[in-house]
């Protein structure tokens, strides 16, 4: 859970988790990257796991193709997650990223969007995350990691995002809503190495092996 604030007239902001993992993997061979295994543990449900544990306040899957395999992950309601199924994933990630805020409860000060093939994202990464969004300037409703000057993940938007975005229409996403309002986005630098690692492709797993000596494998029904 979180730490509790050093002011005692500061609150922590109740933040809720969007997983995105509706992609249709073609770059792995058409097959669900959030299914790969970690220590025997697929990576969703690792980052379930991490989220739940560093105590955000609503936690949604967004799903598209590979729904129905993905379901099979009983650990998915382990965790207590909602999913919900977007229609078409083909439209890309702004789609799916207003499906699940769409599906969000009203009453949270922020989201936190999570892209469900970074396997490196556990506990610490997430509640530092939040740290920083809580210590975040004056002014700014975005948090994005910022790791040797590139953009990480996750990012967390306020609730004034999330009203933004959705009011934006279909072609507006959290990059959008960044490159209309940089001077509302706070680039929190950090050397965390952490919030740049994903796995879109098979180099992806041996960059991943080479940095972190970890290697990620298929469950036996998706090894090919």
């Amino acid at each position: 859970m979180l730490p509790t604030p050093t002011s005692p007239d500061a609150a922590w902001p109740r933040v809720g988790a969007i997983v995105l993992a509706a992609g249709a993997g073609r770059r792995m061979g058409h097959r669900p990257k959030c299914l790969l295994q970690l220590n025997g543990r697929s990576l969703i449900d690792r980052q379930l796991e991490a989220v739940v544990q560093a105590g955000l306040a609503s936690v949604l899957v967004v799903l598209g193709h590979h729904a129905e395999r993905i379901q099979q992950e009983a650990t998915l309601l382990q965790w207590g997650a909602r999913w919900v199924v977007n229609p078409d994933p083909d439209a890309g990630h702004v789609s799916s990223l207003h499906t699940g805020l769409q599906a969000l409860p009203p009453d949270l000060d922020a989201v936190m969007v999570l892209l469900a093939d970074q396997p490196m994202i556990d506990v610490s990464a997430i509640q530092a995350l939040i740290h920083a969004y809580a210590a975040r300037p004056q002014g700014t409703h975005m948090v994005q990691p910022s790791v040797q000057n590139l953009p990480g993940n996750p990012v967390v938007l306020s609730s004034t995002v999330v009203s933004q975005i959705l009011a934006g229409g279909i072609q507006m996403g959290a990059r959008q809503w960044q490159q209309l309002h940089p001077e509302k986005t706070y680039r929190w630098k950090t050397p965390d190495a952490r919030y740049r690692l994903d796995v879109d492709n098979a180099q992806d797993l041996q960059t991943l092996k080479t940095l972190t000596g970890h290697s990620l494998l298929w469950p036996s029904d998706l090894i090919r």
